[in-house]
């Protein structure tokens, strides 16, 4: 019982956020164009700063949570390799395109959002054990 508790608390949230990303994506672009520059840009980086949180949050608890660097980067890698899912998925989306600058987006907040929510949450509780990643 407890490993599924853990599941709801933990790893259903990034399912869930992955199925709105999805959805999200599966609709035309809106018409509407932002009042500044790049503003899709901003939300790409945000989106996928807290599907990165999210992630470190959730390897956090798992059985490598003292791996910090091998949980770092599990989080970062798979997170923005969503993104780049998602912008190909996009590419077949009728009036959607993929756009490398978007994935670019995605990685940099993937990286961001681990690394804020590791400063935040988990980098003055951690212990590292050997051996590392």
């Amino acid at each position: 019982m407890e490993k599924l508790n853990k599941f709801f608390i933990y790893w259903f949230p990034i399912l869930l956020y992955c199925l709105l990303i999805f959805i999200q994506s599966s609709h035309p672009s809106p018409d509407i164009t932002p009042r500044w520059p790049y503003f899709d840009k901003v939300l790409h980086f945000t989106a996928y700063a807290l599907l990165g949180a999210l992630f470190l949050r959730a390897f956090n608890t798992s059985q490598i949570k003292h791996q910090l660097k091998l949980i770092f980067t599990l989080s970062v890698l798979f997170s923005s390799l969503y993104g780049i899912s998602d912008e190909i998925h996009q590419s077949f989306v009728p009036y959607r395109t993929a756009d490398v600058m978007d994935a670019l987006a995605d990685i940099l907040g993937s990286a961001f959002g681990v690394y804020i929510f590791f400063k935040i949450k988990i980098g003055k509780h951690a212990k590292i054990t050997k051996p590392g990643f």
